[in-house]
């Protein structure tokens, strides 16, 4: 996969992305040291910068020379070669983005040729394993060949925006691709006089002269120094990018007619995404009831479509502010966006299946919104593309990034145009009510068409809380094993606020409301409150052994729980101290009410907290795997909850045990152990 080359492309590219960021990924992934070094892009221009040199600033017309473009790659980050530059026998990962040089502007210039840098062997897990990719590290400078136009006349500038394409990437965690490249601006003077070519040092040995116009061929490249493959070294005069396509300039009547036609075809491909196409056919069967006469449903479809249009055009004016000061794709990259997108898709879903109406307050209404009127067909247009513009998320990068450089005029006609594209299917369906008829509208077959678009629209809902879900765990990743906490919170915090309202819509006594918003409160505020604690003891957690994840296997901390390993816990043993492991699992509820009520609490906390002496381990047994089950198995317990403490001269299977402890036992094997250690 190079450069975008479409939406299809585009949409994997994505979907590679937000699957390729999980577990262990985000566990290493420093956002914060990139960004104290560099500006923040949002992309892998954080990890990488270009840097242009040319050995030329006069050449006579028709003339080649280098120029060298280097990627400053950051320690412990790569990027991935040129299209069909892996040797063979290297991993390829295909849902990353290939690096390229490609021309994005400028005038009397042609890119002929790329010789590409040296490449290195890299063992990254891209989520398939361990596997050896061939990568640029370091300083990687590719040799590009430019040549000036044989028609330029002396004294006349030649120009070329160089634009790199890449990704970056650590051992685990990638970035973004530059949906945005970074662009270099390269200018000569056409000097009849000056001389064909210089000797190529420096930077630029290894350069030999091309003239693509006299048919030479390249010099052969070296082993791990491929030539770029056709669409990387063909000369493209790019225009603007839509939907990760190269269009005409707009500057003519060619470019904007195509212009028009793929921004429809980009709204008419927004009706297929599963944000909008289990819907299409019950605002069909909507238009249809009302379908009296032909007329009368050309005239509604006309009003929904002009509804369509009218969002995408109010969404392109905040673009056209945006584009200027950031990248608005960056939107998605926030976690409670893309994760309130995806609910909000969820709760429609479940509304199609039946499963719950909503009654709105009687003033609602002045908004008329049922499609039998133009002002109620025009609002069923909005709300159709709101329900694309959760699944627009997708094209977004490469619509924003070139919408950044077109005149705000083009940028507003883009958007108009997706609505036309869009909203066109339901006018065509509205001129021929006929073909509406045919939908079955009652029955069992009309249930279970509402039932799998609900289906398919909660698969859509799915993946936008999960994708808000990776990015809240990358950017914060304490976070990671106390989602189910929050979840807990976050639905008896619903079941709280339906039984206060169902309350108060079914009595107007006053005892009854108090008593049961009382429940309410509690039912939400209870277990808040614990996810918060919960939240807040991952994070200093977390922070507290922020260095031991990048030291020794054995490190260990006196002032947390550190996660139970047996190097961990034998380091701690022989560095004679008292060892404490909490054998528990994130499903066991008798585990964590006994810890709150035992270990988190005065006395044992204070107790365990200042004594350096104490090192406390956490051995989760979530899953059979766990490493905890096998000191288990030694001790000879095969369940939990338990707690086994390890004085300095304990033997290893003879441990205090308890599967239901008190404070004061726990207290007293404690204070049996300092003694015995002379504390």
């Amino acid at each position: 996969m190079n450069t975008p080359s479409g939406f299809p492309s585009l949409l994997l590219t994505g979907l590679m992305l937000c699957l390729g960021l999980q577990g262990e990924a985000h566990a290493q992934f420093d956002l914060e040291a990139i960004r104290n070094n560099t500006p923040s892009y949002g992309d892998s221009r954080d990890a990488v910068s270009l840097e242009v040199e040319t050995q030329r600033t006069s050449v006579p017309a028709g003339t080649s020379f280098p120029v060298a473009v280097t990627f400053k790659i950051k320690k412990n980050w790569h990027i991935w070669p040129q299209e069909g530059g892996a040797p063979e026998g290297s991993a390829i990962f295909d849902g990353a983005q290939w690096t390229s040089i490609t021309k994005a502007g400028g005038d009397g210039l042609e890119i002929i040729d790329i010789i590409w840098p040296e490449l290195h062997n890299a063992r990254v897990d891209v989520g398939l394993g361990p596997q050896e990719y061939a990568v640029f590290e370091g300083d990687a400078t590719a040799l590009v060949t430019l040549k000036t136009s044989d028609d330029l006349e002396a004294g006349a500038e030649a120009t070329i925006d160089l634009a790199g394409f890449f990704q970056a990437c650590d051992d685990s965690t990638c970035l973004a691709p530059t949906f945005d490249p970074p662009t270099r601006k390269i200018s000569v003077t056409i000097e009849p006089d000056a001389p064909g070519t210089i000797p190529a040092e420096g930077l630029f040995t290894g350069w030999n002269p091309r003239d693509a116009a006299d048919g030479e061929d390249a010099p052969e490249p070296t082993e791990n120094q491929a030539t770029a493959n056709d669409s990387a070294a063909v000369p493209v005069d790019a225009g603007p990018s839509f939907f990760g396509i190269t269009i005409p300039r707009t500057d003519g009547a060619v470019g904007i007619v195509v212009l028009i036609l793929l921004s429809m075809l980009g709204g008419f491909i927004l009706n297929l995404t599963p944000c909008v196409l289990p819907v299409i056919p019950i605002k069909i069967m909507t238009l249809s009831q009302h379908a009296a006469t032909p007329g009368r449903a050309l005239t509604l479809g006309l009003w929904m479509t002009i509804g369509v249009v009218a969002f995408w055009v109010a969404i392109g004016l905040p673009v056209v502010f945006f584009a200027s000061v950031t990248d608005p794709s960056r939107i998605f990259g926030i976690w409670w966006v893309t994760f309130g997108v995806g609910a909000l898709i969820g709760v429609m879903g479940i509304g199609i299946m039946g499963l719950f109406t909503l009654s709105l307050p009687q003033s609602t209404y002045m908004l008329n919104p049922k499609a039998d009127t133009a002002w109620g067909s025009f609002l069923f247009g909005i709300m159709t593309a709101v329900l694309g513009l959760p699944c627009f998320g997708f094209v977004a990068g490469a619509l924003f990034a070139g919408a950044a450089t077109l005149p705000p005029a083009v940028t507003l006609l883009i958007f108009g145009s997706i609505g036309v594209g869009m909203g066109a299917p339901y006018l065509l369906l509205s001129a021929n009510p006929k073909m509406v008829d045919r939908i079955p509208r009652t029955g069992p077959a009309s249930e279970l068409v509402k039932q799998v678009m609900g289906l398919l629209l909660l698969a859509a809902a799915a993946y936008f809380i999960g994708s808000g879900l990776i990015v809240l765990v990358a950017e914060m990743p304490w976070m990671g094993r106390q989602l189910h906490w929050w979840a807990i919170a976050i639905a008896l915090i619903l079941a709280g606020g339906w039984l206060m309202l169902r309350t108060f819509q079914i009595t107007s006594r006053s005892g009854p409301r108090i008593f049961w918003t009382l429940v309410a409160l509690t039912l939400a505020v209870i277990p808040t409150m614990y996810a918060l604690e919960v939240t807040d003891k991952a994070k200093v957690t977390w922070t507290e052994l922020a260095s031991l994840r990048s030291g020794s296997s054995t490190e260990f901390s006196t002032t947390v729980w550190n996660p139970y390993t047996p190097e961990r816990f034998q380091a701690a043993r022989d560095a004679g101290k008292t060892v404490i492991i909490d054998f528990t699992a994130e499903w066991c509820i008798n585990c964590k009410a006994l810890k709150a009520a035992v270990l988190d609490v005065e006395p044992v906390k204070g107790r365990l907290a200042e004594d350096d002496s104490i090192v406390t381990f956490t051995a989760d047994n979530s899953s059979r795997s766990a490493p905890g089950w096998a000191l288990m198995k030694e001790l000879g317990q095969t369940g939990i909850p338990l707690l086994a403490i390890w004085g300095p001269s304990d033997a290893d299977d003879a441990p205090w045990q308890s599967t239901a402890y008190t404070s004061s036992q726990v207290m007293t094997a404690l204070d049996a152990r300092s003694k015995e250690a002379g504390n």
